[in-house]
This record gives structure tokens, C-alpha cells and sequence, in this order.
């Protein structure tokens, strides 16, 4: 049974010949990232001993140099913000050790050092020092996270153990202040470096926690050197730090700096100024709930003012309102109104009726039969005037015709029709009657003889 090869072997002449598997086929790039997670992965941060040379500084603020020794040479970035807070300066030739982490710099599929912080040579000692004290104390459970407690969530009183002159101190109370922290601040005044400094600050320590006046206690300073910072480290203070009854925030240095303290505290701060918010993040929050609660409840008791406010004033209405004086008052102005409404009706309706009977009166006056009588008499009398005055004015031979048409005008008159036996019968609004159906019984008519009127009833 034959071998596979392995992916970076050597290909037989007849595997060459045969098409790949698609699977075991990768880009450049994929080659390159999957070589990249694996020494990330793999290789864990460490510090690294060499001579620096061919070192340059970008217009970036990056650091480039490479990393060499007898046998091998390591290409090592050191980006901005971490070379700004490099108090060492780089040079070439100089024996330093660097911490940091292997990465692959994909573009050029080149692998190098990112350094995160540098120490001269010499301070290897130191570190090894460091590496020796921190296993034995963490092996005596020193750093045990269980022996750990909480910090209080809102200290009414805080000591500050630090050199009062730093500018550390500073920035702690400036941050406090600017966030409107209420409590009380005692700066325990103590050497941060040299040699007696661990010993100072373990006694400053000591005294504090005996006073019984302390919610919590801050140790540390600002950043600085291994050597600056040296006085963190020693077991006397580490220590003082892991026995204190009370609950310790170790803010030593700058964020990538690192003491004994830090482990043996019950809380560690980035920096001092990270431990004065720390401390303030609990009261800034309650006060700003406090101040919405407050507000709230402002809002709450002016909204629930203004509601019972209200309804007084509506109680007071309706208790105004059920007074017998209101009811009385309420009936006169009630009586007036329908008074008031009464005449104005009447008024009204007096003033129509009155309309309508001068209407009816005309109508009357306009259909009665003795002023229809009237009428025809005058028209009747104006037709015989003419008729005379055509007579008068015509010729003789025309005098004749016209006579004659006079006279048979008159025996076509009313009178003569009367004289002849006839009767004319009218309604009482003087309206002719010339038909039986227009007759009720019982109805009162007018009949018009040759001689005179009579009133009759119809049966």
C-alpha cells in the first residue's frame, strides 16, 4: 500500500502527472494566514535577548529594528502608541530584551517580533528576580483569586498611599472632582522609590488599616522604568498589600506595567487615574439615577399637585352649584329666559297673523262681489260712454249700425238677462256658482235677482 505524500513533501514523477487534489491546493494567502494563526496561536508573548540593529524610526511613529545574536536574527516592530511610552531610547548595538508576540506580516509573507515593551540587558536580573518571587509567593496562595474581596461599591472614605508631590496624585483627585465624587480622600503620604520605599509604604499600610477610618485603600504611582518600579515587587510590601483587613486597589505604572502588587491586591487599576474612576463609576451612576429619580418624582408630584388641584376646584363647583340659592337663582334666570322666549313668540306670532289677515282682507276686498260689481259697473258705464261718444262723432249712415250694436249690447247686459227671470247664484266671497257639483248642503249662497239680493242655504 503506497504512502500518501505529505503536503510539503516531495511529489513522485507520477503523482506530478496526475491532477491535484482540489482539497490539498491553497493560494498564496491562504498558505500565509493559516502559517500566521498557527504561530499566534502556538507561540505564546515572551521576552526575547538580543542586539539591536538596523534600527529606523518611520514618520508613522512605528519602530523597526531587528533582533540578532550569534547564531540567528529576528525582524521586531514596535508600533506607535507602545514606543511612545518607551522610556528607553533604541540605538544600534544595544542589548536589550523585548516582550512581545510572533505575527506573520501577510502582504510580504514575512514573520516578526511585535514588541510591547523593552528593558536594558541588565534589568534581566531583575525580572528573573521578579519571575522567582512571583512563583513562590503565588505557589504560598498569596495571588489565590478566592482569597480576593469585593471592593466596596461606594467608599465614603479612601486612602491614598503614593507620594503626595507625584503627578499621579494629581490626576486622581482632578479625575474625582471632575466626576463629582462626594467622599473623603486621605493621601497617605509614603516614598514610591528607592530603597526603603517598600518599607515606608508597607508601615503607611499597616498604620491606615489600624486606624479603622478606611472603606478602601489605593497604593501605587505613575508609570515609569522595571527600576523605577521596583519598590511594587518587594515581598515586605507585596505582603503588607495581601494581609490588609481592608479592600486594596494596586494602580502601579501605566497599563503594560505589571508589579507583585497588582497580583496580591484585591483589585488592580490600569493606572491611578483608572482607579479614580473606578472608584467614582458607582456614585456617578447613582448619582445620575438620584438626579432622574428626582426629577421624576418632581415631575410626578407637580403633575399629581395640578390633578388634585383640579379636582378641588371642580368640588368647590359642584358644591357652589347644590346651594338651595344656586337652585333659586338658577330657576328666576331659567323663568326669565322663558319669559323673554313667551313675548317673543307672541310678538312674533301676532305680528304674522296680522300679516295674514291684512292679506286676506285685501284678497277679500279685491273678490267681494260688490266691488266686482263695481267694476263691471264702471267699466260698464266707460264702454257706453265710449260707444256714445263713437255714436255722437260717426256719420248718419254709419250711426245706424252702431245704435244697433249698442242696443244688442245692452240686451246681452246683466240687468236684461236678470229681467228675463234669470238668477245669478255667488258664494259668500261673491266667487259664481255655476254648477250644482260646487254646491255642499248646507252651504250658505247669495242669489242676485232683477229687483235686489237674498241670501239662501243650499239642501
Amino acid at each position: 500500500m503506497k504512502r500518501k505524500a505529505s503536503f510539503f513533501g516531495m511529489l513522485s514523477p507520477a503523482a506530478v502527472e496526475a491532477p491535484p487534489d482540489p482539497s490539498r491546493v491553497f493560494s498564496v494567502g491562504e498558505l500565509t494566514h493559516r502559517i500566521k494563526q498557527l504561530l499566534e496561536s502556538s507561540i505564546p508573548e515572551a521576552w526575547i535577548r538580543g542586539e539591536v540593529s538596523n534600527f529606523r524610526r518611520q514618520a508613522s511613529g512605528h519602530l523597526y529594528f531587528t533582533l540578532k545574536d550569534a547564531e540567528s536574527q529576528l525582524p521586531c516592530v514596535m508600533f506607535r502608541a507602545d514606543a511612545q511610552r518607551c522610556s528607553l531610547a533604541l540605538r544600534e548595538g544595544l542589548q536589550l530584551l523585548a516582550w512581545g508576540s510572533l505575527s506573520v506580516y501577510e502582504p510580504r509573507g514575512a514573520y516578526q517580533l511585535v514588541v510591547r515593551a523593552v528593558l536594558e540587558d541588565g534589568v534581566g536580573r531583575l525580572r528573573e528576580a521578579f519571575d522567582k518571587l512571583k512563583a513562590r509567593l503565588e505557589a504560598e496562595g498569596l495571588f489565590d483569586p478566592a482569597r480576593k474581596r469585593d471592593i466596596p461599591v461606594r467608599p465614603r472614605v479612601v486612602g491614598f498611599v503614593t507620594s503626595p508631590t507625584g503627578a499621579a496624585v494629581r490626576d486622581f483627585i482632578s479625575i474625582l472632582r471632575r466626576r463629582g465624587w462626594r467622599g473623603r480622600l486621605v493621601i497617605i503620604p509614603a516614598k514610591v522609590q528607592g530603597r526603603e520605599a517598600a518599607h515606608e509604604m508597607a508601615a503607611q499600610l499597616a498604620a491606615a488599616s489600624k486606624l479603622n477610618l478606611f472603606d478602601l485603600i489605593v497604593i501605587g504611582r505613575g508609570g515609569g522604568s522595571l527600576e523605577d518600579l521596583w519598590a511594587f515587587n518587594e515581598e515586605p510590601l507585596v505582603r503588607a498589600v495581601a494581609a490588609c483587613p481592608v479592600p486594596v486597589i494596586s494602580a502601579v505604572g501605566h497599563e503594560t506595567d505589571f508589579t507583585l502588587c497588582d497580583f496580591a491586591a484585591d483589585r488592580r487599576a490600569e493606572t491611578p487615574s483608572a482607579a479614580a474612576e473606578l472608584i467614582s463609576s458607582a456614585f456617578v451612576e447613582q448619582s445620575s439615577y438620584l438626579t432622574a429619580s428626582a426629577l421624576a418624582l418632581q415631575n410626578y408630584s407637580e403633575e399629581l399637585l395640578e390633578r388634585q388641584s383640579a379636582r378641588l376646584e371642580l368640588a368647590a363647583q359642584r358644591w357652589s352649584t347644590a346651594t338651595p340659592r344656586h337652585f333659586v337663582e338658577q330657576a328666576g334666570l331659567r323663568i326669565d329666559d322663558l319669559a323673554g322666549s313667551i313675548q317673543y313668540a307672541m310678538r312674533h306670532t301676532l305680528h304674522a297673523r296680522r300679516i295674514a289677515l291684512h292679506r286676506c282682507s285685501s284678497a277679500l276686498l279685491t273678490r267681494s262681489p260688490a266691488t266686482r260689481l263695481g267694476v263691471a259697473r264702471a267699466q260698464w258705464q266707460s264702454t257706453r260712454l265710449h260707444f256714445a261718444r263713437l255714436v255722437a262723432s260717426t256719420p248718419l249712415t254709419r250711426g245706424k249700425g252702431l245704435a244697433n250694436l249698442a242696443r244688442r249690447l245692452e240686451e246681452a247686459g246683466v240687468a236684461r238677462v236678470l229681467a228675463r227671470g234669470f238668477v245669478m247664484l255667488s258664494d259668500t266671497d261673491g266667487r259664481p256658482i255655476s254648477r250644482r257639483t260646487q254646491l255642499v248642503s248646507g252651504q250658505r249662497v247669495r242669489a242676485r235677482f232683477s229687483d235686489g239680493e237674498a241670501g239662501l242655504v243650499a239642501d
